[in-house]
């Protein structure tokens, strides 16, 4: 849907973050049901194709436009590589080396303060006080869901240093990548451009793959599973949903929302898991939904 069409229904503008929410949080559920049967990088190539195939075969469909100058496909391609092959990268390889789900969701979720700070200069885009309060709250709720389920673990070994290594390059990947897309993205046509940044991403991530990677896969249900939800829900709904976002809003209140991603995945890994829910993440979770309400609401 066009952000001009979109931005004509307020009921679904005020609908769409929240879905968002919901969708992005799976990820990491996603990754940890299928990273025990493949390689992190094989298991990305391979939903990058799945993914770059289907959009385009659906802008085509559409009749979508696509961008007529090198200079606009060389923006799309930078944006792809940060948005997906940095920051899918990142997160797998972390999830991969034994970084529990959650606590690579509050590392990640750090976005929103890198971009607030960020996009001020680069943007021009003021951050009212009452937004960096918020900001600074949903900071404070993701510590709190998170930090209990770091004390729930205790005598669980070392996060490996390649796991944080990974999980830095995704914090810093998916802040610029958001950043760049909202600075060169604006005009990107929204299907046939989010096919091209996953073209981009699977050139670097299929070659990455074949050189460290041994490409032995377990086709269990599992697997199956995860990467077609990967595939549909969230290479495909999620970040469509990111590019509108990124459209209708400032980067920082699209980038609040992702504060709301850990309380989120710990609440799904409570029902797929049977991970328990403390008092502690539960106070965190209004605590951060108070804080994204102080950015996004006007």
């Amino acid at each position: 849907m066009p952000a001009s069409a979109a931005a004509a229904h307020p009921r679904l503008v005020a609908i769409i973050p929240w879905v968002f929410v919901l969708l992005w949080s799976t990820g990491f559920i996603g990754a940890r049901l299928g990273l025990p049967y493949i390689e992190p990088f094989t298991f990305l190539g391979i939903r990058f194709v799945i993914v770059s195939t289907l959009l385009a075969g659906l802008a085509l469909l559409l009749r979508s436009p696509w961008p007529r100058s090198w200079r606009a496909l060389g923006h799309i391609a930078v944006a792809g590589l940060l948005l997906h092959g940095g920051y899918l990268g990142g997160v797998f390889i972390a999830i991969d080396n034994g970084m529990p789900a959650g606590i690579s969701a509050l590392i990640v979720s750090l976005q929103p303060i890198l971009t607030a700070v960020i996009a001020q200069p680069l943007l021009g885009e003021r951050v009212a006080g009452r937004q960096w309060v918020g900001l600074l709250l949903g900071l404070l709720g993701v510590g709190m869901v998170v930090g209990e389920k770091i004390l729930l673990v205790s005598g669980v070994p070392l996060i490996a240093p390649i796991s944080m290594v990974g999980i830095t390059v995704a914090l810093f990947s998916t802040t610029l990548g958001t950043i760049y897309q909202k600075r060169f993205g604006g005009r990107m046509p929204l299907i046939s451009g989010t096919a091209l940044q996953y073209v981009a991403a699977g050139i670097f991530m299929i070659p990455l793959a074949l050189l460290v990677e041994t490409g032995t896969i377990m086709w269990t249900p599992e697997l199956l599973f995860a990467l077609v939800w990967l595939v549909l829900v969230l290479s495909i709904g999620a970040i469509l949903l990111l590019m509108l976002l990124l459209r209708l809003n400032s980067t920082a209140r699209v980038a609040s929302l992702f504060y709301l991603v850990p309380p989120s995945t710990a609440l799904q890994a409570y029902f797929i898991f049977g991970e328990a829910l403390g008092p502690l993440a539960l106070a965190g979770m209004v605590v951060a939904s108070l804080g994204v309400a102080l950015v996004v609401v006007q």
